[in-house]
């Protein structure tokens, strides 16, 4: 589950919001107390000194008004005037006449300035104004902050002079400021109170958000099991109710997906056909495993490549084209050892506003199929073939008959008898192809019966050799024991007497035909070899096929119709063994074919 950084945290941040709005409250209050205050105390200390002053302003008018004989009895009379005003916050009275001249001054240590002309600017603006000014100023000879005021004399609106004075202010910015100290500690004070108060309710508000996360967490990993507790009945009590609800929806929207999913990938993986699935930009995203047997790939080297290149139809068709088409396409992926064929059907996903989503693509193996096909094709082709040339034979012939051959005594019989081999023939072909036929459609039964094989073999053999027209010799290769087999003998005879036809057929004169049986198991193997031409080792194992001849001219001059070793084939293997050749071109043909048997007890048979 991932950790929350601290400053990310919404506990933190609503009270540090919290905290700041009280912050911020209370630096407004405390600046608009500080300035009121000060304004306040300023304008009381002010208003203390100027109603002074014009107790003062009146009595030097007073005094200035009379009339004196001399400057000095004036100084005098004067200095008394303002040593009655003397107090502590004021540090200093001036009466300066209009001509800029200072009368008197209260501060005995500045009497040297009486008589001397005053050089202040405040005193010439008031003089010049006629009203009152004043200033603050850190003197740096008392080291203390004064107020400097200057107010006009009149008498009959006119200004015979100005009192210059200056207090000590210095004790009203102390008190302001131990005032503004007292008010920074309870603003502390404050803080942590409400900082305290501030956690305690963010944990009314943030607790049920931080158990709704944990759930929100724990539900992506797919825990479905915990719940969100709820708290009370208002809205975050209702929204933690439906964040439950949601939980339970979610669950079992989860739990179909699953089973959804579980079921097509079942389907998927026990799919004959191959199935692969596309994005929107034709890159492989699913393949099921039939799909990969198909096209001889692993997965890591089909997902996230292009649809058409793993298809081997990049040459032809883009991912847009493949879009398009509606008609299966045959993948051709046959090499000179073996045909290949598959066969891709093509389906587009879509949404219902018409955007392609991907596409489907069904793979089916039609190499059976295209084989199938192919010897069909050649079956018919094979079969019209050897019946149009016994048809045309005989055509021809009973033309010539027909045209008056037949009244040719030499002739007729000749022609006569060459119709009678061509129909023999056909009708050969005939009962051969009725006889796969059947075999092809199950529509037989083998009439079985114990026998022991040797004797049946030599009894073959036999037949052959008597019967036998060319110079060629026959050898026995048979073991001493009996070997006891279950068969039908009529159709294992069929099976002998084409093998061994084929062997006489092609041993040249002065040739041997060699017999062996050898036991394997529990199957014999039986050998049938000549010494004849051979066969291309390239066609050896199509000698079984139908139709197949390796010397066409020469069998079908000896009346052979191509089905025999097929229909041997087909008798072997209902009799649950297995038929092969082995050949040599110019040294001769083997024939091995095998057959269950049960090994018996001595005194079992009689």
């Amino acid at each position: 589950m991932q950790k929350v950084g601290f400053f990310r945290s919404i506990h933190v941040k609503f009270v540090l919001i919290f905290i700041m709005l009280i912050l911020v409250a209370m630096q407004i209050i405390g600046l608009y107390f500080a300035r009121e205050l000060e304004e306040t105390l300023k304008t009381n200390f002010r208003t203390s000194v100027i109603d002074r002053m014009n107790l003062v302003e009146f009595s030097v008018r007073e005094e200035m008004m009379k009339d004196r004989t001399d400057d000095p009895e004036l100084e005098r009379s004067l200095r008394t005037v303002l040593s009655g005003f003397n107090s502590g916050d004021i540090n200093e009275i001036r009466v300066i006449n209009s001509k800029y001249r200072i009368l008197a001054t209260s501060a005995l240590d500045n009497q040297s300035l009486v008589g001397q002309r005053s050089m202040e600017d405040s005193v010439r603006r008031a003089i010049s104004s006629e009203s009152p000014s004043e200033t603050i100023h850190f003197d740096p000879t008392l080291r203390k902050r004064v107020m400097v005021l200057v107010m006009p004399i009149e008498n009959n609106s006119e200004i015979i002079g100005t009192l210059y004075v200056t207090a000590n202010i210095d004790k009203v910015f102390k008190q302001i400021d131990e005032i503004n100290q007292i008010l920074a500690k309870g603003v502390a004070v404050s803080l942590s109170i409400t900082i305290v108060i501030g956690i305690f309710i963010a944990q009314t508000f943030t607790r049920p958000i931080s158990d709704m996360r944990r759930q929100a967490q724990a539900m992506a990993q797919g825990n479905f099991s915990r719940k969100v507790h709820v708290y009370g009945d208002d809205e975050m009590g209702q929204l933690a109710i439906a964040f439950n609800h949601l939980t339970n929806q979610l669950q079992e929207s989860q739990s179909t997906t699953e089973s959804e999913q579980r079921k097509l990938a079942s389907v998927l993986e026990n799919m004959t056909d191959g199935v692969i699935s596309t994005d929107r930009k034709g890159r492989v995203s699913l393949i099921n495993d039939s799909a990969l047997m198909m096209l001889r790939m692993t997965r890591d080297l089909v997902l996230n490549r292009p649809i058409s290149s793993i298809l081997g139809l990049e040459q032809e068709y883009s991912f847009e084209d493949l879009i398009q088409v509606r008609d299966s396409i045959a993948l051709d992926f046959s090499t000179q050892e073996e045909p290949y064929i598959l066969r891709a059907t093509f389906s587009v996903t879509q949404r219902e506003t018409g955007f392609v989503n991907g596409l489907i693509v069904v793979l089916h193996d039609n190499t059976e199929q295209e084989k199938i096909d192919m010897e069909r094709r050649e079956f018919v082709s094979n079969v019209s073939h050897e019946l149009r040339t016994p048809l045309t034979t005989m055509r021809s012939y009973l033309d010539a008959l027909t045209d008056g051959a037949w009244k040719n005594e030499e002739i007729a019989p000749n022609f006569l008898r060459v119709t009678q081999t061509e129909t023999e023939r056909m009708i050969r072909l005939v009962n051969d192809l009725l006889k796969l036929s059947r075999m092809d459609s199950k529509e037989y039964e083998l009439d079985t019966e114990w026998v022991e094989f040797n004797h049946f073999f030599n009894s073959i053999i036999e037949r052959f050799e008597f019967s036998k027209s060319q110079k060629v010799h026959f050898k026995r290769l048979l073991p001493s024991t009996d070997l006891f087999v279950e068969i039908d003998t009529d159709k294992m005879t069929q099976v002998m007497d084409n093998i061994i036809s084929n062997a006489l057929k092609y041993s040249p004169d002065g040739g041997d035909v060699r017999f062996g049986v050898t036991t394997s198991g529990t199957f014999i193997k039986v050998m049938i070899s000549d010494d004849g031409l051979g066969i291309p080792k390239a066609n050896v194992n199509r000698i079984f096929d139908r139709f197949y001849r390796a010397d066409r001219a020469r069998s079908r001059a000896m009346g052979g119709t191509g089905l025999g070793l097929a229909i041997a084939r087909e008798m072997i293997i209902a009799h649950g063994g297995e038929i092969w050749a082995e050949s040599e071109e110019g040294k001769g043909t083997t024939v091995f074919f095998t057959l269950p048997f049960e090994q018996q007890e001595d005194g079992e048979w009689d």
